[in-house]
């Protein structure tokens, strides 16, 4: 039985991610822009595209790349969800910027 932590959730979310990164053949550009149109599919919160940012950028993936997945998605997912991506990819690179001006002025 795994030890109690103060953040159960976050634990279980990261240590499933790490089993999927693990368990998957895909490099680290197509499986971060998988995730990505996976987001937009299921109208997912900006919270959740913020947990993509680091991967993105270790990954070398621009937003040219990211405008392209929901090019690339518009016609089986909508536009009402590619629409609500853009705006949440755009509401989570806010916050990543806000994060990293607070740590810097820390």
């Amino acid at each position: 039985m795994a030890t109690p932590t103060n953040t159960p959730v976050l634990d279980t979310i990261a240590a499933m991610t790490v089993d999927s990164i693990e368990r998957c053949g895909l490099d680290d550009r197509a499986l971060v822009l998988t995730r990505i149109a996976a987001l937009a599919a299921m109208d997912a919160p900006a919270i959740s595209y913020a947990a993509h940012i680091g991967p993105a950028l270790q990954a070398g993936l621009t937003s040219e790349h990211l405008q392209d997945v929901l090019v690339a998605i518009a016609p089986v997912v909508g536009t009402a969800r590619v629409m609500a991506a853009a705006g949440n990819i755009a509401e989570a690179l806010g916050i990543a910027i806000a994060v990293a001006e607070d740590e810097a002025g820390s």
